[in-house]
C-alpha cells in the first residue's frame, strides 16, 4: 500500500525519543471500560493489536480482561516489550508477538476483535486501511478503532508548534460521519463512531519543544479543563479522540 504517511525510520525514531514508556498499566487504563464492555457483551476470548508497538492495550487485555492477545507492528524492539512485561506482572510469551508489514502479511488466524490505537490516521486511503484489518476478523466479530482528533482545539495546538507531527495524519480521515459510512460501504454492521473523553491538547516530546510552546499549550490545556469541567461535553472542537467500532 503506498499511501503510508510515515515509515519504519518514523516509528524506530518516534519510540526510541519516547521517554517514560514503561509503566505499570492501570485497571482504569484509557477506553478500558469500553473494550470490557465489549468482551462481557459478546465473549471475546482472544484479539489482536495492529500497529501498537510496545503492546500496552495486548497487555493491558491480557493482564485484566484475561484474554489471549497478540501484538502485531512494523517495528518491534523486544527489550522493552520485556521491560513492560515485566512491570504488569507478565512475561515473555504471555502475549504473541509478530513483526511484520501489515500490507505484506497473510493471517494465519482469525480473531474474535481486533483494535488500532492511532493507526489509521497514518495512512491516506482511510477505507484500504480499514479493510487490512477485516483480514483479521473472524465473522461475527468485533473491530474496534481510535485515532486522535486533531480537527479542533488540540489540532491548532499540533499545527501551530508541532507542524511535522501534524503532517504525518491524515486529517480527513478524522470524521466519525465518513467513518462510520466507511465501515457499512465495507459490510460492517451494529456501527457506532463519535468523538470521545474530555478536554485536552498535548505535544509529543514536549520537554524538547520551545518555552513558548509549552506555555501556550499548559495555558490552553487549563482553559480548556476549567471550561469542561463546568460543561463536561464530549465534540469535534474539544474532545481528543474518536472511536469507531462495529462487527463484521
Amino acid at each position: 500500500m503506498e499511501n503510508n504517511l510515515t515509515d519504519r525510520d518514523f516509528w524506530k525514531s518516534f519510540w526510541e525519543s519516547k521517554k517514560d514508556l514503561i509503566f505499570h498499566i492501570r485497571p482504569d487504563y484509557v477506553f478500558g471500560d469500553i473494550l470490557g464492555k465489549l468482551i462481557a457483551e459478546n465473549g471475546l476470548k482472544n484479539a489482536i493489536e495492529l500497529g501498537g508497538f510496545p503492546g500496552y492495550y495486548s497487555i493491558y487485555l491480557k493482564k485484566y480482561k484475561r484474554i489471549d492477545t497478540t501484538l502485531f507492528d512494523y517495528y518491534i524492539h523486544q527489550g522493552l516489550i520485556k521491560q513492560l512485561l515485566e512491570k504488569n506482572g507478565l512475561k515473555e510469551g504471555d502475549i504473541n508477538i509478530i513483526e511484520a508489514d501489515l500490507f505484506k502479511y497473510t493471517p494465519k488466524e482469525k480473531y474474535d476483535m481486533v483494535l488500532s490505537f492511532g493507526l489509521i490516521e497514518h495512512f491516506s486511503d482511510t477505507k484500504a486501511i480499514i479493510e487490512t484489518h477485516l483480514q483479521f476478523l473472524k465473522p461475527g466479530g468485533i473491530l474496534f478503532i481510535t485515532l486522535p482528533n486533531f480537527t479542533g482545539v488540540n489540532g491548532w495546538i499540533q499545527r501551530k508548534f508541532d507542524l511535522d507531527n501534524y503532517n504525518k495524519h491524515n486529517i480527513d480521515s478524522m470524521n466519525p460521519t465518513m467513518l462510520a459510512e466507511t465501515c457499512k460501504q465495507l459490510g460492517l454492521k451494529n456501527v457506532e463512531s463519535y468523538y470521545h473523553g474530555r478536554f485536552t491538547v498535548w505535544l509529543e516530546n514536549s520537554g524538547e519543544k520551545s518555552a513558548m510552546a509549552k506555555t501556550v499549550t499548559k495555558a490552553v490545556w487549563w482553559a480548556g479543563k476549567i471550561a469542561t469541567k463546568i460543561v463536561p461535553v464530549e465534540s469535534k472542537a474539544l474532545s481528543p479522540y474518536i472511536i469507531l467500532k462495529a462487527q463484521l
